[in-house]
């Protein structure tokens, strides 16, 4: 326990490069007391609204909010919520510089209609096309050059599968950032299918994961540590990607991580209470780079990881988690 300790201690001096996906995650906060005339749809009576940075912005605030550094790379619309975008990040003392604006699609926002604990309704405001290539050429060229620099400790490549990452893009990321000795790890998402190899973490969820693989998803039962589908998924991700350390996560069965050497470890959940699981796996992407870019193993990270989770899906809404809350998680075991 320990060195988990020593481990966050060390969070202030790793630099995390961040390429994915930029969003903003905005609340509409009310009660519902009757239902429309108009139509069978509950009335709303909004008592406030409120928004916060999103996708991999949201991954961006974790690292900030446990004491990390962020150099920040996407894409946002010409438009209002770009602005915005720019100004939460300078908010979190992120330098937007490595955030280009695209003339063609509009910044992502995804709205929230929340009354009490309950989501009513969720409104998606974005086009998932694919960025242009000059735009996508310039990023990828933005990336190089900071990773060149020597100034990072660890990339996070975050896919929502929202137009901006192509296979090609992301593989020559990649292979910079080996030939750099920066850790990669990616967040993937299976709707955007591409197979890249040399990474140093892949951390997709349980769904993700079977559907990466091209198995149909089966319901966990029982211990993660006796599950064959799971292990044949791991095993078959392991063989096409190539990747070092294999993180699953497993909702109410908590994480399990493969590694390269043919060895696996499940990490129980640490979650007492779920009250919203929004951003959760940001989280855990955010706290595992962070703990390997300061020095953690593997399994170490994802312990690490395990913890930050179970105190974020505590809080309601696209949420982070603290140093502070870290270590208290830890002296308390959840």
């Amino acid at each position: 326990m320990c060195s988990l300790f020593d481990t966050i201690n060390k969070f202030p001096g790793c630099s995390i490069g961040v390429i994915g996906d930029l969003m903003i995650d905005s609340y509409v906060w009310g009660s519902v007391e009757r239902i429309s005339p108009e139509a069978p749809v509950p009335v709303v009576q909004v008592t406030k609204t409120s928004c916060c940075l999103g996708g991999a912005a949201n991954v961006m605030r974790n690292i900030v909010t446990l004491g990390g550094q962020v150099a920040a790379f996407g894409l946002v619309g010409n438009d209002s919520n770009g602005v915005l975008i720019r100004q939460m990040l300078k908010d979190y003392n992120i330098d937007p510089a490595g955030v280009l604006t695209d003339f063609e699609r509009p910044s992502i926002r995804k709205e929230r209609v929340i009354s009490g604990s309950q989501q009513l309704l969720r409104i998606d405001y974005e086009n998932p096309q694919p960025a242009g290539e000059e735009l996508r050429c310039k990023l990828v060229s933005d990336v190089k050059k900071y990773l060149q620099s020597g100034k990072l400790q660890a990339l996070i490549i975050e896919d929502y599968a929202k137009g901006l990452l192509s296979e090609k893009m992301t593989q020559e990321i990649i292979d910079c950032a080996n030939a750099c000795n920066v850790i990669t790890v990616l967040d993937p998402n299976p709707r955007n299918r591409m197979r890249l190899r040399g990474l140093t973490v892949m951390k997709p969820n349980r769904s993700e994961a079977f559907a990466m693989a091209g198995l149909p998803a089966t319901t966990a039962r029982g211990d993660a540590a006796g599950d064959k589908s799971l292990q044949e998924v791991a095993r078959l991700l392991g063989e096409h990607w190539q990747v070092k350390h294999l993180l699953i996560s497993l909702a109410a069965q908590g994480m399990a991580l493969f590694n390269d050497d043919g060895t696996s470890t499940v990490i129980p959940t640490r979650a007492s209470e779920v009250y919203d699981v929004s951003g959760a796996g940001d989280t855990v992407v955010a706290t595992a780079a962070l703990a390997m870019a300061a020095g953690a193993d593997a399994k170490n990270s994802a312990e690490l990881a395990n913890y930050a989770a179970g105190v974020v899906v505590r809080k309601l809404g696209t949420a982070t988690v603290s140093a502070e809350e870290l270590k208290a998680a830890l002296q308390n075991k959840l």
